[in-house]
């Protein structure tokens, strides 16, 4: 049977890792800026001693109130026996024997913690062995005149208990999804034998520490300076202070004579303050543990690209990304803005527009003839345009942090949303182009936006591959997006693409390093050794995990002449798989990862691992079936493909899987009834209609199979192997190639 599916690759199941939203924190092995055995975490309440004016704006901050204990003080919610129903489920809020509780399914649940405070706030109540489960029901804490004082739910459709969001099942587990953001100085403490969770934590919400490191020996150099009398002169630095972080550094943005935007004095150097923020305002996955202010991002987090279904193909904000893959698009991040230059860092508070004039003069940017909008509405902000927002878990509205200019031409070419869209929906992308396209006048046209080969990509449209390797190659691109191009490029792999991988492996970024390091595993065994090897050697633990990662399924003779380089990577990618071994999907890539060195054993054992932490988690399932299958065990993969199709009878991965099985066990006729149903269930992905369609053709139905291919064609005009079966079968029918539909 041609076209069947490989097992789920590392690169698939790092991705759904991501997908899961927050991780945990490291301790990298890259210099340290204070030895972890000098330094301990001493708590917010004695910082206010010496900062009492940053400590008061902290005070009553979304990071001070992130977690707390569950008290009369703290909990926003109405516990006065208030009932909420939900698609028949319903909850009721009260008060017991001095406790909080919410009744609802599987009986009474003490409240723990309170989880957030605006605009809605969160519940925490105990779970098994060790475990923090966030409740589904929320209260809104909007004034009632917004909408809010309210109990709600946070999900919009019914959620039986077996389902995977669940507020009972993993995703919801706090220990794990929630809490290094919540907390300082957390350590989750999965305990894998028990399968329990000995967490802890130095504070709750996110205190000074989290920004500024451990704060002991601060302490003792203020104790010192006080006692000694503090000198005149220079700011000490970071680490003469005691620090981990150099914070707040001096550095201002000035106007030259006759400009209109001004510039950063001293220019932009190392963006350390944006690594202290990026672990919790970034999707990403975590890779160790141990993380300090200080430490490099990348040598304990895994950002998100620009992926579909997080972001949109020009990069906008799609799925619950937070702000770090925005602001790197941003002309801000490349002008040196960092995060403290718009938000005050202990109160979090902005003045959006009188931010912006600090650096853009009101004179040329707040008039009309910039945003062609009455001065001083609500249209004419430069939020407005600049930052359009998304609203998360129904009621949290958040902006993108791109600060991009409004391009309603790209929504009309690629789909994507605008700004404009917000207000004038009813009139159409079309219009807001053509408005756009008029204000601009005889000015030049809007440059070439690198979402045209992110989007030809997605759509499998002709060229998406040049498109791709011309994206990768321009430095002038954001470094993100460059690297995304690189991501994808892993399956489009073509000859003419090399280039651009090989100066990705190069560039003095590492999200680019990394992600060319993916983009080399479909190239053979000996080129990605001669390529891959060096990066062993990365300053970066995450462009180390991906080299080992590109280069573990080597041959074993291969992978040797690596040598200690390649086991050291190894080492570590191992370590951040065993971090979060409480994760369905990281207990599949340790599966693949034992597979790839020709561990049988070792990979059943974590496939099954999988499935008894999430049973409904189709990877774990697809990929126990396909090492049956290497096993010889066909009849033993068929049983267990069927029992996840009854969990989860809607998965077209499933019913692709079921197929190839049951070709291989003779029964072709049932299984193309599960190729059919795959590629109904996802038409947007080409695979399971080229293997549809295969089968067809093999099974002597030669015209519904050539309907087949031209229907995918015209949802993927650039795919060739769909292309290569239409000419092929079409000649096989009436002798004449068929030509792929032209695609609109």
């Amino acid at each position: 049977m041609r076209g069947a599916k490989p097992s789920l690759g590392v690169r698939t199941l790092l991705a759904l890792a991501l997908a899961s939203g927050c991780g945990g924190k490291e301790r990298t092995a890259a210099t340290p800026p204070v030895p972890p055995e000098t330094a301990r975490y001493v708590g917010s309440a004695g910082c206010a001693e010496c900062h009492a004016a940053e400590s008061a704006r902290w005070r009553d901050s979304d990071h001070a109130l992130a977690m707390q204990t569950a008290t009369a003080a703290s909990l926003r919610g109405d516990f006065s026996d208030a009932a909420l129903d939900h698609f028949g489920v319903s909850s009721r809020f009260r008060q017991r024997d001095g406790r909080f509780v919410v009744e609802t399914e599987g009986g009474e649940h003490a409240v723990a913690y309170a989880l957030g405070v605006r605009p809605l706030q969160q519940l925490l109540v105990e779970g098994p062995r060790g475990r923090l489960q966030s409740l589904d029901t929320a209260w809104d804490t909007r004034p009632a005149s917004a909408g809010g004082e309210r109990w709600f739910h946070l999900q919009r459709d019914a959620i039986p208990p077996d389902d995977v969001l669940h507020w009972s099942r993993p995703s919801h587990t706090w220990n794990a999804m929630c809490a290094d953001c919540h907390v300082t100085d957390y350590e989750k403490g999965y305990v894998a034998s028990g399968d329990r969770y000995e967490s802890r934590w130095s504070e709750l919400g996110v205190g000074c520490e989290a920004c500024h490191g451990p704060g002991s020996r601060h302490v003792e150099w203020a104790r010192a300076a006080t006692h000694a009398g503090a000198k005149e002169g220079a700011r000490p630095s970071a680490l003469e202070m005691g620090l981990t972080a150099e914070l707040g550094a001096e550095h201002a943005f000035r106007f030259a004579p006759g400009a209109a935007i001004a510039k950063r004095d001293p220019p932009a150097g190392a963006p350390q303050e944006l690594e202290v923020c990026a672990p919790c305002h970034a999707r990403r996955a975590t890779i160790a543990d141990g993380w300090q202010p200080g430490h490099a991002f990348l040598d304990h987090y895994r950002p998100a690209l620009l992926d579909a279904g997080l972001y949109h193909a020009d990069g906008q904000i799609d799925d619950e990304v937070y702000e770090y893959g925005s602001f790197l698009q941003s002309r801000m991040f490349a002008a040196g803005v960092t995060c403290s230059d718009c938000h005050d860092p202990h109160s979090l508070a902005v003045d959006a527009d009188a931010v912006c004039s600090k650096c853009h003069r009101d004179e040329v940017f707040a008039t009309r003839a910039h945003h062609h909008h009455e001065p001083g509405s609500e249209s004419a902000r430069c939020v407005s345009c600049h930052m359009p927002t998304r609203t998360y878990m129904r009621i949290d509205v958040r902006r993108d942090h791109s600060l991009r200019v409004p391009r309603p031409d790209l929504s009309v070419a690629l789909g994507t949303p605008n700004a404009c869209g917000a207000c004038h929906a009813a009139r159409g992308d079309a219009w807001a182009a053509d408005t756009v396209a008029r204000w601009r006048g005889d000015g030049p046209p809007p440059r070439a936006h690198f979402g045209s080969a992110l989007d030809a990509a997605r759509r499998d449209l002709p060229g998406a591959s040049a498109a791709l390797a011309e994206l990768a190659s321009d430095v002038s691109q954001p470094a993100i997006a460059r690297a995304t191009a690189l991501h994808e490029l892993a399956t489009h792999p073509a000859r003419e693409v090399l280039p651009s991988i090989q100066a990705g492996l190069g560039d003095a970024d590492p999200l680019v390093r990394m992600a060319a390091l993916e983009a080399l595993e479909p190239w053979p065994p000996a080129l990605r050794s001669q390529l891959a090897a060096p990066l062993l050697r990365d300053p970066r633990r995450a462009v180390r995990i991906q080299s080992a990662r590109t280069l573990v399924s080597l041959p074993p003779d291969a992978r040797a002449a690596l040598g200690s380089d390649f086991e050291r990577a190894l080492a570590e990618y191992r370590g951040a798989l065993a971090r979060d071994a409480d994760r369905p999907e990281t207990r599949v890539a340790a599966g693949v990862l034992a597979a790839a060195q020709g561990d049988l054993v070792g990979a059943q054992r974590e496939y099954e691992a999988a499935l008894a932490i999430e049973p409904h988690f189709v990877p774990a399932s697809v990929n126990l079936a396909d090492l049956h299958r290497i096993a010889g065990r066909d009849a033993e993969g068929v049983r267990v493909l069927s029992d996840a199709l009854a969990r989860e009878p809607g998965s077209a991965d499933l019913h692709h899987a079921m197929g190839l099985a049951l070709v291989r066990a003779g029964r072709a006729e049932e299984a193309l009834a599960h190729f059919e149903r795959a590629a109904a269930i996802e038409p947007d992905d080409a695979r399971f209609a080229y293997v549809y369609a295969v089968a067809l053709h093999d099974s002597g139905d030669a015209k519904r199979s050539i309907d087949v291919l031209k229907a995918a064609l015209a949802r993927h005009p650039g795919n060739e192997q769909l292309q290569q079966a239409l000419q092929a079968f079409g000649a096989e029918s009436d002798g004449k190639p068929h030509a792929a539909p032209r695609s609109r």
